[in-house]
């Protein structure tokens, strides 16, 4: 099974760009979508469907605003929508599609950067999404978790750790958070296959020519849990696709 997730910063934006070609030449089973920035009837639909993906979406309240969704080749036994905190759901941070015995979440973490009262939403989403993950595993305990953390792990993960270490998505905090998170029984899949490969982001900002000269942060993840690591086959990061200012990650699982 070939995963895919990406954060496509507004998917009419993404689509205008080559996103429905690229996607189709790709052909992930599964692709895990953050920042779709669209509600239902805007959502290229007829696009998707034409080359092989059912579509399920969640979207804001607000237009133009966060959304996720997963696109999938094969019908998902149940897709759940949300995780029942209705401040959250109202942003439309995450969707879960169930195949089996194994569950794919497509999630969109909060960013801090706009001020104080934002990056404390963020730490208590951090903090009331692990309680949700810890809750569900006890009935669905083969999990990948993909999508936007919006936070690097480690300074080999983010192209200048020194000057960054009081910017939202490097905070000592943050990283501790997500620190917790993967020793709490998830497998980082990139850095399970490429522990010290450097000098490889999934984000850079559009400002500065930070692509042109790689100076990013690695803030998307492909997590899986402990107990599904031997089914990892391979993880990469795409970052020859240019729709986005995130690139997509892949995860490739028996």
């Amino acid at each position: 099974m070939k995963i895919i997730s990406y954060n496509v910063n507004g998917i009419r934006a993404a689509s205008a760009k080559g996103f429905i070609s690229w996607l189709e030449e790709e052909n992930p089973d599964v692709i895990c979508i953050q920042e779709t920035k669209a509600q239902l009837d805007q959502m290229p639909d007829f696009e998707l469907h034409s080359i092989g993906y059912n579509t399920y979406y969640f979207s804001a309240q607000k237009k133009g605003y966060s959304g996720v969704a997963l696109l999938t080749k094969q019908k998902p036994d149940n897709v759940i929508y949300g995780m029942g905190i209705e401040k959250y759901d109202n942003e439309g941070r995450m969707i879960r599609a169930d195949y089996g015995d194994l569950s794919i979440i497509s999630v969109y973490h909060p960013s801090g950067t706009s001020g104080d009262e934002r990056q404390a939403f963020k730490m208590q989403w951090l903090a009331d999404f692990e309680n949700y993950i810890k809750e569900l595993s006890k009935t669905r305990s083969k999990l990948i978790i993909c999508g936007d953390y919006n936070i690097c792990h480690r300074e080999i993960d983010i192209h200048d750790p020194k000057g960054n270490a009081k910017n939202s998505g490097f905070l000592p905090e943050e990283r501790e958070w997500i620190d917790g998170f993967i020793k709490s029984g998830y497998i980082d899949s990139f850095r399970f296959i490429y522990p010290d490969l450097k000098d490889k982001y999934s984000w850079w900002s559009y400002r500065f020519r930070s692509r042109e000269r790689n100076k990013g942060w690695r803030i998307d993840y492909c997590m899986v849990s402990d107990n599904i690591k031997d089914r990892i086959i391979g993880a990469e990061i795409l970052d020859n696709a240019y729709h986005s200012d995130h690139c997509p990650i892949m995860l490739s699982i028996k």
